[in-house]
């Protein structure tokens, strides 16, 4: 009988190099997927900080004495819809007044993204 040297890989040897290689790309999709959500939650975030910000420093370089309560607005960024609620409120010194802006996708169920507050001066 002649000894002979068999060059290649078993059956087992494949499917289980098959079996680590499959688990390296699914979790290689699961890390994709989940920076691309993230990354559209960010932008989201981003937006929506503009959009109460920009209502804010309209307010201050205006010179605004908002008015006491609440009222809503569109106040969308680009392709993204998002709605803007303004609550003001009293302070215990009359002279400032508190006002908060909170921002809500509108394609989200009307999920809060973001709220920012300031402190208003009486420009008079």
């Amino acid at each position: 009988m002649m000894n002979r040297c068999q060059a290649g890989f078993t059956l087992l040897e494949v499917l289980v190099a098959l079996f680590i290689v499959g688990t390296a790309l699914g979790a290689s999709l699961r890390a994709v997927g989940s920076l691309t959500t993230n990354s559209a939650d960010l932008r989201a975030s981003m937006m929506a900080t503009w959009s109460a910000e920009n209502r804010l420093t309209q307010i201050r370089l205006a010179r605004e004495w908002p008015a006491l309560g609440q009222r809503s607005f569109e106040c969308p960024q680009g392709e993204l819809p998002l709605q803007c609620e303004e609550n003001v409120y009293a302070t215990p010194n009359p002279s400032f007044r508190r006002v908060e802006v909170s921002v809500s996708d509108t394609r989200d169920a009307g999920r809060r993204i973001i709220k920012l507050a300031q402190v208003v001066p009486n420009a008079l």
